[in-house]
């Protein structure tokens, strides 16, 4: 089954100046992001991930090069079927992102002040007024990360680490975003919370969720369908590892032996760029 093409980066460029010193992070990089995917970058420090997914996104501007979202929107014009944001003011990349694109960092940058609803419709309200049918969404999204309704009333300050990172997935999702940008979304978790929040992604996935991910663990790693390896701002190759297809650690699951392969099959592919 051919994969549709739902955001395009081409001639990719990105360069850093601090006074006589240029620093080239991307280079010429071309990459195809397909609708439906759970694509993964990884790369050694430095190598330009975030950066690359700040330009996908529209967080940051290229130096060089074009990106283009395959997504439907009368407000803006297409080129040649696509519409390319590269070059976008910041108030048109703000609604851009605001209609197309979801966010969850390594940090949550909840508002301390709001509580987790809050956090939450603040965010869905800036593109729908139906202030009724986005808090129902916010409520079915939040069972479904297992947030009760009391602890998502509650402050963020209130709620464990783990905790406020599943509401900032739900904050990052609430708009239906065609792409869900994820800047290592682990980073600042335990094991078990790492788990459930790779399993809400996944779960999300599984549901037809587009998601680009930065990550620098195999764990993680292993729940891409393709692991696209950085270095030195270029893509220096790319794994595919297939759809992610169950909770691997019961002894009893159909598809633990999959995930033994998948577990090898990812491993050898990092051990040769070097990882």
């Amino acid at each position: 089954m051919e994969k549709t093409i739902i955001l395009s980066a081409r001639d990719l460029s990105k360069t850093f100046s601090n006074e006589s010193v240029q620093q080239h992070v991307l280079k010429n990089l071309n990459l195809d992001i397909y609708k439906g995917d759970f694509t993964v970058i990884m790369g050694n420090s430095g190598s330009g991930k975030s950066t690359l997914l700040y330009a996908l996104s529209g967080m940051d501007r290229p130096s060089l090069g074009t990106v283009t979202y395959y997504v439907e929107d009368k407000a803006f014009k297409k080129k040649d079927g696509g519409i390319e944001i590269s070059r976008f003011s910041n108030d048109k990349l703000a609604l851009f992102r605001r209609n197309h694109a979801g966010f969850v960092f390594q940090q949550n940058y909840l508002n301390d002040s709001m509580s987790a609803m809050d956090n939450v419709m603040v965010c869905g309200l800036l593109r729908s007024k139906n202030r009724k049918e986005l808090a129902a969404r916010a409520r079915d999204l939040f069972a479904r990360v297992e947030i009760s309704e009391s602890d998502s009333r509650k402050f963020p300050t209130q709620l464990s680490g783990g905790m406020q990172q599943r509401v900032a997935v739900v904050r990052g999702v609430i708009n239906r975003p065609e792409v869900l940008f994820a800047d290592e979304p682990t980073g600042a978790l335990n094991s078990q919370n790492t788990i459930n929040v790779l399993d809400i992604l996944s779960d999300l996935n599984n549901e037809g969720q587009s998601i680009v991910m930065v990550t620098h663990t195999v764990s993680a790693a292993e729940r891409g369908h393709r692991i696209i390896y950085l270095s030195d701002g270029v893509i220096s190759d790319e794994c595919d590892l297939g759809a992610y297809l169950g909770d691997y650690k019961d002894d009893t699951n159909p598809y633990k032996d999959q995930a033994v392969e998948r577990h090898r099959k990812l491993k050898e592919f990092l051990q040769k760029q070097g990882w």
